[in-house]
């Protein structure tokens, strides 16, 4: 749990430092603009942070940069013609068609979404977000039956949940794993490499040589499956 927090100024960058009942020292950079985060143990110096951030500049800057470089979709007014993205592909929206159920389907270049006459730009919304959580719970279990036995753990829960600074995250005590349906628009690779990544959290929690030891071992492309989900189009959101 959380103790306490600071902020910092490292090699001119903000750093915001979050102590934590944890073992070991974690950095990550969150979207959209690269906001860097450090997850200390209680009690660690200032020094020790400022150290660990400092060995960790190369890799914090070519977050950064892929972060602000990533294509950005302006705020979607749920009218024809929009661009959308589903599993990484770019379709045009098309709402001309009227019915009694909402329906959404791509197709060829076109992603078709049928609701009632009179429906109103948040029920289309509503409608889709819908649409794309089921697209991600129908990808999840033939991904967690490929890797749960070459991980060797399992999970007792997914949640697709909303994240406004990740793609996905593991609660270890209840072998739970969240995940951003955000990732319904990102290509499979994308998704199948945010599952490894929290399968490997219940083996090991932090981001240290252990865990990165163990992706190598289990998916050697991670890095790039990692960056193309960083350079991938991101949804226009008010991220904290």
């Amino acid at each position: 749990m959380s103790t306490a927090s600071a902020y910092l100024t490292v090699a001119g960058l903000g750093v915001d430092v979050i102590y934590k009942d944890i073992k070991n020292l974690h950095i990550s950079v969150y979207p959209p603009v690269g906001r860097v985060r450090v997850a200390a143990p209680q009690r660690t110096d200032e020094d020790t942070i400022r150290l660990a951030v400092v060995q960790r500049l190369p890799w914090i800057k070519r977050q950064r940069e892929q972060l602000q470089k990533a294509e950005r979709q302006s705020r979607r007014e749920m009218l024809s013609g929009e661009t959308h993205y589903v599993w990484g592909k770019r379709y045009q929206l098309d709402v001309s068609r009227a019915g009694g159920h909402y329906r959404v389907e791509a197709k060829g270049k076109t992603l078709w979404l049928v609701t009632p006459k009179g429906t109103d730009a948040d029920g289309r919304r509503s409608a889709l977000d819908r649409w794309y959580r089921r697209q991600l719970k129908e990808a999840v279990p033939a991904l967690l039956e490929k890797w749960q036995p070459i991980v060797d753990v399992e999970v007792d829960k997914v949640v697709v949940r909303r994240m406004k600074t990740k793609w996905g995250t593991c609660i270890a005590h209840s072998r739970t794993i969240w995940l951003n349906p955000e990732l319904a628009k990102k290509n499979p690779r994308c998704l199948e490499y945010i599952v490894v990544h929290e399968l490997v959290h219940l083996l090991e929690r932090g981001h240290g040589d252990r865990f990165v030891e163990l992706m190598n071992q289990l998916m050697p492309d991670w890095r790039a499956r990692r960056d193309e989900l960083n350079r991938a189009p991101l949804a226009e959101e008010s991220w904290v």
